[in-house]
């Protein structure tokens, strides 16, 4: 909030008491004028896209969104990209704690115990 202070102070020292409202217009407009821009270019991508992209959205493209829809849904089957808390507190995405044993992933491979090391594969280094 300080911040926002500060520029609004320097603002009113460098435009003047007179030229502080036309440039606060100003700048209204040329956002307004920007996202009308954005939003007919997005429009115009999703036209040229046609029907089969018709639940295409931009925001997916953005490396967090595209890698919780795109993988971590793959990886845990959900559609919510949620995680379990095993019994150490730990989150992990896509396990499951059955009630009776230890943890298992979606695809029934175990987990290891805390320090248990994992299996060595000599033909597969």
């Amino acid at each position: 909030m300080s911040k926002i202070l500060i520029l609004g102070v320097l603002a009113l020292l460098i435009f003047g008491p007179d030229q502080l409202p036309k440039m606060a217009g100003q700048a209204g407009r040329a956002l307004r004028d920007l996202r009308r821009i954005a939003e007919s270019a997005k429009a115009d991508l999703q036209e040229g896209l046609g029907p089969e992209f018709s639940d295409f959205d931009i925001a997916d493209l953005h490396p967090k969104n595209f890698v919780r829809k795109h993988l971590w849904d793959e990886f845990d089957g959900t559609s919510n990209g949620g995680t379990t808390t095993l019994p150490d507190g730990t989150r992990v995405p896509g396990i499951t704690v059955p009630s009776n044993g230890g943890p298992h992933g979606t695809d029934g491979a175990s987990l290891l115990a805390p320090g248990e090391s994992p299996p060595y594969d000599a033909e597969a280094t």
